[in-house]
Order: C-alpha cells, then sequence, then structure tokens
C-alpha cells in the first residue's frame, strides 16, 4: 500500500530517479506530430513567401562622415567653440546628434518634406478630402485641410519627423572616428538625396555652432570691452582726484612733498654748517678778545681791507712819528699831530674790529635763525609727509582697482580682437569621406535571405508547435507515460479494431467481441490476453478473483473491454462472469441478444435466484445483467445482500468481472472497490486528461482498493506502431506475422 491510501503493484523504478534524455523518443514525437508539423511549417513558411511577395522594394543609401582630429590651423589663436576631443564616447555621441529630431527637423524643412505625401500622410487624406468635397457641389465655404490649432500643427510636424526618422540609420564602423549614415526609401534617388541632407547639414550644423558662438562671444566682448573702457577712465580719475585731495601729487617718481622735504634737509644742512662756521669765527675772535688782544690778530680783521689799508696808514704814521721823536722833541707840534693822527688810527682800527666782531655777532645770530627757520620747514613737511603717506593707503587701493580693471580691459580687448580676426575662418569638426550614391539595387527585401529566414522560422515554428503540443497533450499514449505521470503499473492496450486489419472491409460490422470468437489468433485477441495476464498476475502471491473495471469518465470503452476480457477469458477455459454494476446505464445489455427481465437488483432484493439472472454467452462466460427496474436502488452495492452475492460469486467462478461505473460520475464504485481483489483503471488512449485519470485516483485514497494498474484502450495501434516508442505496440511490425488478422 502506498502513502496514497490505496494499494498498488509493484512499478519499475527508474534508478537515477530523473527522466533521461532519449533520441528515440525525440524522433518517435516527431514522427508523431509530423503533420503537425508540416502543417505549421508551410502556412509560415507561406506567410514569409506572400509577405516577402507584398513588400515595396526599399533602397539604402549610404553616407560616411568622418570626425576630423587634425584641425588646420589658419591663425595662431584659440577658438571660441574648441573642437570635439578624440574620445570614443564623444563619437557616440555624435552619433545621437545626428539621429536627433532637431536635425530631422532641419532635413524636413530644407527639403520640404512637408510636401511629401511619403512622410506627410495628411497630405493624401487633404488631396481626398478636397475631391470629396468638389463632389458635393455645395455652397458653403470652402474647407482647409490645414488646421488652425497650433498644438495639431506641432503634432502633425512631429509625425512627419517621426515618419523621416523611420528611415534613417546611424552606426559607427567599428572603434573608428567613421560614422554612417543609411537612410531607406522606395526611390533611389530620394534615398541618397536624404543621406547627403542628413551630412550636410550635420556639418552645417556643426560650422553654426561655432559661428554662433564666436558672434555671441564678440557681442559680449564688444560691450564688456565698451564697459570696462568707462571704468577704466573712472578708476583713472578717481586715482587723480584723490591725489590732489591728498596733496599726492608727484613727479619723476616722488611726491612733491617728499621733493620739498629732500631740498629743506639739504638747506638744513648747510644752515647749519654755516651756523658751525660763524659760531667758530664768533668765539675764537672772542677768545682773542678775552686773552687781551687787541683785535688785530683776528681772523676777520686780517681779512679786512680797511683794516689793512688803516694798518698801512698806522704804519706810515708810526713810522712819521718815530722820525718826528728822533728829530724834534715831545713837544713838537708835528710830533704832538703826528700822534694824534696815529691814535686816531688806531681808535678807527679798534672800531673796524668792534664792527667786525659786531657783525660776527650778526651774522651769527643769522645763521641761527635761518637754521631754525629750515629745520621747522623740515618738522611742518615731514607732518604733511606722515599725512601723505596715510592717504598713500586709499591711493594704493584705488590704484590697484585701476590696474585690475586695466588689466582685464586689455586682456579682454585682445580676446576681441582675436575674435573678430578669426570670424568666418571657423572650420567644422567632421568631413564628409564619401558622398550617398544613388543604389542600384534594392535593400529589402532580399527574397534570398527572407527565403532562408522563413525556412528557419517554419522549423522553429514547427518545432514549437510540436512542444506545445506536448505540453498541452492532456492524454496517456506510451507505456512509459502512464507509469511516469501516474506513478501505477502498465497492464497493457486494446486497439480500437479497425486499426488492426489492413482492409475494415473484413470486419463487416462485426464488433469487437464478435471479432474476439471470430479471429482467436489476431492481434486484437492477443491484446486482452496480455491485459488478463498482467491483471491475474499483478497480486504476487495472491490470487486475483474479483477484477473490478472502471475509468475515470464515460466513453472509455469501459463495457466493451470489460466483456471482450470475459469473452477471452471463457474462451481460455476460465469459469467468468460479468456482473454490471453500472446502474445508471446497464451498457452490458448491448451485447445480449434479448433485454434481460431479471438481473442483479432483482437477485439482490430476492426476487429471483441467482441461476435465474445468469445468461450464459455463445461464448461460455457468463452474465449477471440489470434488467429494466421500476424503481431506483439506493446503495445497493454497499449493502449485505452484495457482499453475499460476491463472495457467491467467488465460491461458483474462477474470475468475476465487475462492470462498474465511472469514478468521477457515481461514487458507487468506491463502495463496491474495496471488496474487489484488484480495481483495473481503463483511459482512453490519447484522449482522457490525466488530471481527470489523477482525480479520479484520488477518489479511491483511503478505501484500502487494490490498483492493480492503467489500461489504455481505443488504442490507433497503426500510430502507435509508427510514434510509440516507448511501448510494446512500437515494434508491431516486427511480430505482426504471429497474428492471423
Amino acid at each position: 500500500m502506498d502513502g496514497s491510501g490505496f494499494e498498488t503493484s509493484n512499478a519499475p523504478v527508474n534508478d537515477t530517479g530523473a527522466l533521461s534524455f532519449d533520441l528515440n523518443i525525440v524522433i518517435a514525437t516527431f514522427r508523431r506530430r509530423f503533420r503537425l508539423f508540416a502543417a505549421v511549417a508551410v502556412v509560415v513558411f507561406a506567410a514569409v513567401v506572400l509577405f516577402t511577395l507584398q513588400q515595396t522594394p526599399r533602397y539604402t543609401a549610404t553616407a560616411q562622415v568622418m570626425l576630423d582630429v587634425r584641425q588646420e590651423q589658419v591663425t595662431d589663436m584659440s577658438a571660441v567653440l574648441s573642437g570635439l576631443p578624440a574620445d570614443s564616447s564623444v563619437v557616440d555621441t555624435e552619433v545621437e546628434v545626428l539621429k536627433s529630431r532637431s536635425l530631422a527637423g532641419r532635413v524636413v524643412k530644407d527639403l520640404k518634406l512637408e510636401e511629401d505625401p511619403y512622410f506627410n500622410p495628411y497630405l493624401a487624406q487633404a488631396k481626398g478630402a478636397k475631391a470629396w468635397f468638389s463632389s458635393l457641389k455645395k455652397a458653403a465655404a470652402p474647407t482647409t485641410a490645414t488646421p488652425t490649432d497650433p498644438i495639431e500643427l506641432q503634432r502633425r510636424r512631429e509625425r512627419i519627423v517621426d515618419n523621416v526618422l523611420g528611415g534613417l540609420k546611424v552606426r559607427r564602423a567599428g572603434l573608428t572616428y567613421l560614422i554612417s549614415i543609411d537612410y531607406t526609401h522606395t526611390d533611389p534617388r530620394r534615398a541618397a538625396e536624404l543621406a547627403n541632407a542628413f551630412a550636410n547639414l550635420y556639418l552645417t550644423e556643426q560650422l553654426e555652432a561655432k559661428f554662433d558662438a564666436t558672434k555671441k562671444a564678440n557681442e559680449w566682448l564688444d560691450t564688456r570691452v565698451a564697459e570696462l573702457r568707462d571704468q577704466v577712465q573712472q578708476a583713472d580719475a578717481a586715482v587723480q582726484q584723490y591725489k590732489i585731495a591728498n596733496n599726492l601729487l608727484s613727479a619723476e617718481g616722488a611726491t612733491l612733498t617728499e621733493q620739498e622735504i629732500s631740498g629743506l634737509n639739504q638747506q638744513l644742512a648747510l644752515s647749519r654748517a654755516a651756523q658751525a662756521e660763524t659760531d667758530a669765527r664768533l668765539n675764537i675772535a672772542r677768545q682773542q678778545l678775552a686773552r687781551g688782544s687787541t683785535g688785530e690778530d683776528v681772523g676777520e680783521s686780517l681779512n679786512s681791507p680797511v683794516v689793512q689799508q688803516l694798518r698801512k696808514q698806522r704804519a706810515e704814521k708810526s713810522a712819521q712819528v718815530a722820525d718826528l721823536s728822533g728829530r724834534y722833541g715831545d713837544r713838537h707840534p708835528d710830533l704832538l699831530k703826528a700822534k694824534r693822527e696815529l691814535a686816531d688810527i688806531d681808535s678807527q682800527i679798534q672800531a673796524e674790529i668792534r664792527r667786525i666782531i659786531s657783525n660776527l655777532e650778526a651774522q651769527a645770530q643769522v645763521a641761527r635763525q635761518r637754521t631754525g627757520s629750515v629745520a621747522s620747514s623740515v618738522s611742518a613737511s615731514k607732518g604733511t609727509l606722515a599725512g601723505n603717506n596715510r592717504a598713500s593707503i586709499g591711493l594704493s587701493e584705488l590704484e590697484r582697482k585701476a590696474q585690475s580693471v586695466k588689466t582685464l580691459y586689455e586682456s579682454l580687448l585682445a580676446r576681441f580682437k582675436q575674435t573678430t580676426a578669426s570670424d568666418g575662418i571657423e572650420q567644422a569638426d567632421a568631413r564628409v569621406v564619401s558622398p550617398a550614391k544613388i543604389p542600384t539595387g534594392p535593400s529589402y527585401p532580399k527574397p534570398s535571405l527572407n527565403l532562408a529566414l522563413g525556412l528557419v522560422l517554419a522549423l522553429g515554428a514547427g518545432v514549437a508547435a510540436i512542444v506545445l503540443a506536448e505540453i498541452l497533450m492532456a492524454g496517456l499514449f506510451t507505456e512509459d507515460e502512464v507509469e511516469r505521470r501516474l506513478g501505477l503499473p502498465y497492464l497493457g492496450a486494446v486497439p480500437t479494431l479497425g486499426t488492426t486489419v489492413d482492409d475494415a472491409k473484413i470486419l463487416k460490422g462485426m464488433t469487437p467481441a464478435d471479432y474476439l470468437l471470430a479471429k482467436p489468433l489476431s492481434s486484437f485477441a492477443e491484446s486482452l490476453r496480455k491485459l488478463r495476464a498482467s491483471i491475474l498476475f499483478s497480486k504476487v502471491g495472491e490470487p486475483v478473483k474479483v477484477i473490478a473495471v472502471t475509468s475515470s469518465l464515460p466513453g472509455e470503452g469501459k463495457t466493451t473491454t470489460t466483456f471482450s476480457l470475459a469473452r477471452t477469458l471463457a474462451t481460455s477455459g476460465a469459469k467468468v462472469v460479468v456482473v454490471d454494476c453500472d446502474l445508471r446505464q446497464s451498457a452490458i445489455s448491448q451485447f445480449l441478444k434479448e433485454p434481460a427481465s431479471i438481473g442483479l437488483l432483482e437477485v439482490l432484493n430476492g426476487v429471483a435466484t441467482l441461476d435465474q439472472a445468469v445468461i450464459t454467452d455463445e461464448s461460455g462466460a457468463h452474465i449477471l445483467p440489470l434488467a429494466k427496474s421500476a424503481y431506483t436502488p439506493r446503495d445497493v452495492l454497499g449493502s449485505s445482500a452484495m457482499h453475499k452475492l460476491l463472495q457467491d460469486l467467488r465460491d461458483r467462478y474462477e474470475i468475476v468481472l465487475l462492470d462498474t461505473a465511472p469514478l468521477l460520475a457515481i461514487a458507487d464504485t468506491r463502495i463496491l472497490a474495496p471488496h474487489a481483489d484488484a480495481v483495473v483503471m481503463l483511459v482512453r488512449w490519447k484522449k482522457t486528461p490525466v488530471k481527470a485519470v489523477q482525480s479520479a485516483l484520488a477518489l479511491l485514497q483511503g478505501t484500502r482498493a487494490f490498483i492493480a494498474g492503467v489500461a489504455l484502450t481505443q488504442m490507433d495501434l497503426k500510430a502507435q506502431s509508427r510514434y510509440g516508442y516507448g511501448d510494446s505496440y512500437y515494434y508491431y511490425a516486427n511480430y505482426r506475422k504471429y497474428y492471423a488478422d
């Protein structure tokens, strides 16, 4: 008994614990789904061919632009807008610039593409609307196709730009500086024209950007230079006014006060020297006089011409006095006269010496006054200079401001002259190395490429259809699938009778049960014998007598298989009875020659005996049918009478086959299943959903019923022999000669 609550026989176990890849299974699956594969592949390939034939040929023209890292330097001056650096990211940026909407808008405007119906779908609509309005012949005002709403106008322009960009492809050639501009159009000339337009307008935009930058720089520099010129003048005027206001006028690099102090210092030195000299002469003269000198030896008197003249006169008079004194006496008038004259000369000399001394004193006094005056002037000038030095701090600040403004003015003036001189000689950062030529052949569609891709797509779609069909396949196909997906033993398969013979006419309306008796050595009969053997030996070491045959859904061939299995057992010599336990639909009655008047319900109710109700088939099998009853029985199969009947059947027969109702439809089978030795689950080949089978098996959980396994019914033997790899019927062609169909 497994963990699900019901017993199962020993199923084969995969030692690896996982599904292994088997190429034969893949091949068999492909063969099984070949029709689906072929249908899907043909449809997809035909769609690709039809799509290719319906496509309008389009032509692609290519122009190549190279970012020029070697800029020509006409003048030794830097440009206002520098060139593009040789950087990979810059090249990628320029690729995006070429794909920009602004550039596409310029192309639209330059080539007047708004008048081209290929790009402007509203133009064709407007023409159609105009023709329709003119056919009405009404007196109303003419209708214009051009909207007045600015938002609508902008939307239409953007739509045209989108259409233009739709045919553009810009790509970088590897890691080079080359950019390829591809344009695809239905007209080859138009394609070349548009590719060249994008390339040329790209260069034009670069030049215009530089022209605009230079123009704006010139305008700004011109305005700024004029402003700075006024500021320089104002700064210089402020410096001069400050100098005048603070007496900071200068000449030859020094202020007037500094020059004045320098002169006064020189005068002061001279005055002090002159004062020292006069003081020295005066002091010497005074010292000589203090020592008793008559003053004749005073240096100033020695140099005095008056004193010299008086001394000369005195010498003459002294000689005359001496001469007269020698000739005459002391009282001689001439001598006295001469002495008086000599005395007079001496007094004159003394008077002159006194005058000289007085003059020296006056000179000394003047020298002292002059020195004092010059010294006071120097002190006053130094005070003025100190004030000037304090005022020079503000002057230095004004001069620095004036110098900074002047430096900026001179710098901008020089730059203005440079930009003015370079105006008109700007160069683009790229150049067209290969203009677009008119293409000679269409670039799209390419029939050979499309057919190759269509073939690949068709094969892929076919394979995908097979995979999807296998994934969505709800039914069971082979023995491996039964054991893998249900976890139950595979008991065998009962093929559809028509697929076991080459010519269906030989059946002549025979039923499968009749065919068993007519062809006991046929493959159909052998499939039932295999099923009989699998069921009887499903319970190792224990006999299997009561077998409940059931299914998950109606229409899975349960009754036909049960009755055919009964005939197979009967023809092999076994004593077998078939009990019709499907109380809702008595399908066993179809195999009876005459409707039964007494059946299972009558036996259970005690109305008739088992011998009276059992019908013997021509094969020797016994049948306990269901007679038509006027009442609906309730829980008959779970009654003690049913249990007693099953025990009685065990005693009388070797094999008891219970044809039960579908598990998902009726609950009777779940009641009856625990009383059977084995339960056989029939599943219709490829039709019964696995989920339905799993749900039916889940209903048996907890009933302690023994599930012998699963058998497939209504199998297409021919299809299984071709595609059912993993199933014994896959090799049917190898052993078919053993059968006599």
